[in-house]
Formats: structure tokens, C-alpha cells, sequence
């Protein structure tokens, strides 16, 4: 400040002398003055037009041939003065042949990462066309890939438009080193929300019902959008689907002080050791519900009041909590004594079937992996997500272009380390947390209605962690209804198990006509 306030009084000096020379008239003889030297203008806005491609199409859903028309194309927000800040690509889907808008549902659709593409809820789960993959989802599907007709799509229920945020699939910021301006928080959902209001806007759907639909931080986004779409734009929602769902941070945040998350991921772990045999006999006949049900009542019971203690804890007690962990999980005693009853994600995933020198996966864990070697505190990579990243990369690259007829040149960012570093700065020395903003917007539009998809093996957001932030989120009495829940024996991307995708379409069916008029 001290430099700017020096420049400005050596210019209004230099002004001031000069001024009475000017005014006196000059000899003759006298050289002209120079011209004053002429202001940089600047640089040109870049140039970015809108692009699209519209195709025409057909799908049958339950018996029922549905003709429907797709778009892939780019949005491109701009500032109040016309300024371009992002190109923002999408997919959307609408039905042809209805006449009244005002009673066909419009769903926007985003995956989470931060980072990722809509790739995997529109390829995966509620699209027209879907990845194929081993029927239950369990291990990799060996090359090459190929995308089929998804039957299970709901858009017999809903038109779609999938939205990829900036820095994934196709979508850039202008300029691009502009990009970090939309990574984080804040930047990421104004975008979000702006490309809302343009769709919405440029397609006259502001009178049709309005669904939101996001898949892991999608769901963070998905429940701060609510606030925003209705605070700042007035767009009241019909419903939310939130797809392995992260509203709360604090669940799914494992380290020193927040002992929330051991508790929390423990009905996930037996989930796993069920599966892989790994629990006594009892338990493994009792059944997969009944197994986490029971160590969802320990978890939130004395194995949670265990933790609260800390080094309050008695022998006797603390025995009694290691043996249960070791019944629900299919660890051994030693290991969770010398973890200090403890166990996190990444050493469950490890520590489970060490013996026979495998890793189970944190998106999926019934999907396994190879390290190195047995040793070391957590696995390498994540073999559940490298069982679908190829398949979906393949599959979407050869739709876009194949089916959509979308020409790009530029790599679709399926899911990218590009975003990093994330801003979080709204939430400085706390965690993430947006079920006060979802509760807010539940209370003042009673109509929104919430459906949550879990994943019994989900090692990413686990199901008791969703059911925690729900029922911390002090909804009244008369809301709390309107939060339901499904489950399903799949992992994160819970739709790569054909059963469960099935099953999921037939919850959206019901919870869609719940939340209509």
C-alpha cells in the first residue's frame, strides 16, 4: 500500500509541474513533445464457443420401448460482463413425445473425486447405456471392453444431464490457468450451481420437477446444492439420491482424536470378513444382514463407549471389546490389541487375508489384490478400482464419439489428480460437514425428499457412517421420514453387482413417485 500511495504522489507530482508549461506558448523553434505514450490494452478475452451433437435413440425398459433424444455438449459460463470463465460438458438425456414438461422429473447427475467424471454414474448406473462387467461385479472383466443397453436406467422416470465439472471429462476452465479457481469447495459448487440455472434456463425447465443425484463427494456437493440452488437461485428440489454417501467428513476421516471412524467403518469390516469366511460359523450362517445388524448394535454400543473411555478403560472391559472385535471382524486378538482397538480402513484391508498374501479393495472389498509382498501397514493400490477404471475409460471414450458423435481431441478426464490441491478453506479447523445445509433446505421445503444408496461393501463411505450423519442431522420429527435408506451387496460403485443395480432401479421407482406431486 505504502509503494502504491508513493506512486500515486510522484504522478500527481510530475502532473502538477508540467502543468504551467503547457499553458505557455512555445517558441518557434521549439521540438514538439513526444506523444504521450498510450495505455497497454488488455489482453482479448479468449474465444470459446458453446458445441454440441444431438442423436437420436431407443431403449426398452421393463417391456416398454422408450425413444429418447441425446446431447452431448458444452455450457460455457461467462461472467456478469460476458466474460468466459469454464466450458462445462455434458450429457443429457430426454424423452421424446412429452407434451406436458411440467410432470417429466429433470435429474442433474455428478460423480465426486474431487476430481472425477459423471462417467460412472451415467456408465454405470442411470443411464441409457451401461459398462458390462462380471454379472456380480466381484473381480475384473478381461479386454477389450463394451458398453449395452442399460435396462435398469430410470429414464423412464426422469430426463437426465449428466454434468462433468470443471478440470474432468471434457470440461476446462477459460483460460485454464484459471482452473484452480473452481477447485475447491466454493469455486466447485457456484460452477455447479451456474450450469443449473443455464440448463435450466435454455431448455424452459424451470416449471419441471428438479432432482439431484451424486455419487460419493458428489453427495457432499449434491447436499450443499440444496442450500445454494434454493438461497441463492430460488430452485426449490423435488428429491436428492445420494449414491455412497459423505455428508460428514468427520465419519470417514480416520486419525489422532476423532475415534468416530473406528466405529463407524466396523458393520463394513464384518460385512468383508463375512464374505471372504473370515468370521466363526455362527455368524457366518446367520446371514449377511443379520451379521452387520449385529455389529452395527456393538459398534454403536459398548465398542463405542470403549473408545470414549480411552486409557479409562478396565481390563476386564477391554478384553470383552477385543474379543468382539475379533468375532466381527476376522482379525486376531494380537493384531487389534497392538492397534490399540483401533483398526483402520487401510490396515483392515491389509491385515484380512495377509495369510494368504492378498488385499481387499477399499471401493469394493470383495474384490482382491496382489502386493509385493505380505508385509507393510496397507495395500499398494486399490484393486477395485483398477478393476473398473479400464473397462469404464474404454467404454465411455468409444460411446462419446461412436454414439454421440462428439468430437474432442482433448483426453476425457476420468478421474484426475489435476483438482489438487483441493480447497477447503471454508471449513479451516474443522471437518467437512454439509447435513446442516441439507437439513436447512429440508426444513424450509418440506417436500424434499432424500434417498440414500449404500453399499454393504464399501470400504470408501461405509453404510454405518451414512446412517450416522443422517440421524445427526436433528431433522424434525415430521422430516425424518422423508430420509430413506437402501442397501445393497455391492461395494462404492454399489451398480457393478447386477442384482443390486436391479434392486436399486426398483427403489428409485418408489422413491421418485414419492417425491413427485
Amino acid at each position: 500500500m505504502k509503494t502504491m500511495m508513493r506512486h500515486i504522489s510522484l504522478l500527481t507530482a510530475a502532473f502538477s509541474l508540467a502543468a504551467p508549461l503547457w499553458s505557455q506558448p512555445r517558441p518557434a523553434a521549439e521540438a514538439k513533445p513526444e506523444a504521450a505514450a498510450q495505455p497497454t490494452p488488455p489482453p482479448a478475452a479468449p474465444k470459446v464457443e458453446e458445441k454440441s451433437s444431438k442423436t437420436e435413440h431407443s431403449l426398452t425398459i421393463g417391456g416398454q420401448t422408450i425413444q429418447y433424444t441425446a446431447v452431448a455438449g458444452t455450457i460455457v459460463l461467462k461472467k456478469d460482463d460476458g466474460t468466459p470463465t469454464a466450458s462445462i460438458f455434458y450429457t443429457a438425456y430426454t424423452r421424446d413425445g412429452v407434451t406436458d414438461l411440467s410432470k417429466r422429473p429433470l435429474t442433474f447427475a455428478f460423480n465426486g473425486g474431487p476430481g472425477s467424471s459423471s462417467v460412472w454414474l451415467q456408465m454405470g448406473m442411470l443411464g441409457p447405456k451401461r459398462v458390462a462387467l462380471v454379472p456380480d461385479g466381484s473381480k475384473p472383466e478381461p479386454p477389450p471392453y463394451h458398453f449395452v443397453d442399460n435396462e435398469y436406467s430410470i429414464l423412464d422416470l426422469t430426463d437426465l444431464v449428466f454434468i462433468d465439472p470443471v478440470s474432468t471429462g471434457y470440461s476446462r476452465a477459460v483460460p485454464e490457468s484459471s482452473a484452480k479457481d473452481f477447485h475447491g469447495f466454493t469455486g466447485d459448487l457456484k460452477s455447479v450451481a451456474e450450469f443449473i440455472r443455464r440448463y435450466t434456463t435454455d431448455h424452459s425447465r424451470w416449471g419441471s420437477p428438479k432432482f439431484l443425484a451424486g455419487e460419493s463427494y458428489g453427495t457432499t456437493r449434491a447436499g450443499a446444492l440444496s442450500g445454494s440452488l434454493q438461497e441463492h437461485l430460488g430452485m426449490n428440489l423435488n428429491g436428492i439420491v445420494l449414491v455412497s454417501s459423505a455428508l460428514d467428513f468427520a465419519t470417514i476421516s480416520f486419525g489422532p482424536g476423532n475415534d468416530l471412524p473406528y466405529a463407524l467403518f466396523l458393520p463394513s469390516y464384518a460385512a468383508t470378513a463375512w464374505y471372504h469366511k473370515k468370521l466363526p460359523a455362527d455368524l457366518r450362517a446367520a446371514g449377511l444382514e443379520k451379521v452387520v445388524d449385529e455389529a452395527r448394535r456393538f459398534a454403536g454400543g459398548p465398542y463405542q463407549t470403549a473408545l470414549f473411555k480411552g486409557t479409562g478403560l478396565s481390563q476386564e472391559e477391554r478384553a470383552a471389546v477385543v474379543k468382539n472385535l475379533a468375532r466381527f471382524t476376522g482379525l486376531s486378538p494380537e493384531f487389534i490389541e497392538e492397534n490399540n482397538l483401533r483398526v483402520s480402513m487401510d490396515r483392515f484391508a491389509k491385515e484380512l487375508l495377509r495369510a494368504e498374501r492378498r488385499t481387499v479393495g477399499r471401493y469394493d472389498s470383495r474384490v482382491l489384490g496382489t502386493d509385493l509382498d505380505a508385509g507393510g501397514d496397507r495395500p499398494s493400490y486399490d484393486p477395485s478400482y483398477s478393476a473398473v477404471q479400464g473397462p469404464f475409460t474404454a467404454a465411455f471414450n468409444q460411446y462419446v464419439r461412436g454414439e454421440l458423435k462428439f468430437e474432442n481431441d482433448m483426453p476425457y478426464e476420468i478421474l484426475t489428480n489435476k483438482v489438487w490441491p483441493w480447497s477447503f478453506q471454508e471449513f479451516e479447523n474443522r471437518y467437512v460437514n454439509v447435513t446442516e445445509t441439507l437439513r436447512d433446505a429440508m426444513s424450509q421445503n418440506p417436500a424434499l425428499r432424500v434417498f440414500v444408496a449404500c453399499g454393504y461393501f464399501d470400504l470408501a463411505t461405509p453404510l454405518y457412517g451414512a446412517e450416522y450423519a443422517v440421524d445427526h442431522m436433528l431433522l424434525d420429527r415430521s422430516l425424518r421420514g422423508h430420509v430413506t435408506f437402501g442397501y445393497y451387496e455391492g461395494g462404492h460403485m454399489l451398480y457393478t453387482n447386477l442384482q443390486s443395480l436391479a434392486k436399486a432401479k426398483q427403489d428409485l421407482a418408489k422413491f421418485y413417485a414419492g417425491a413427485l406431486p
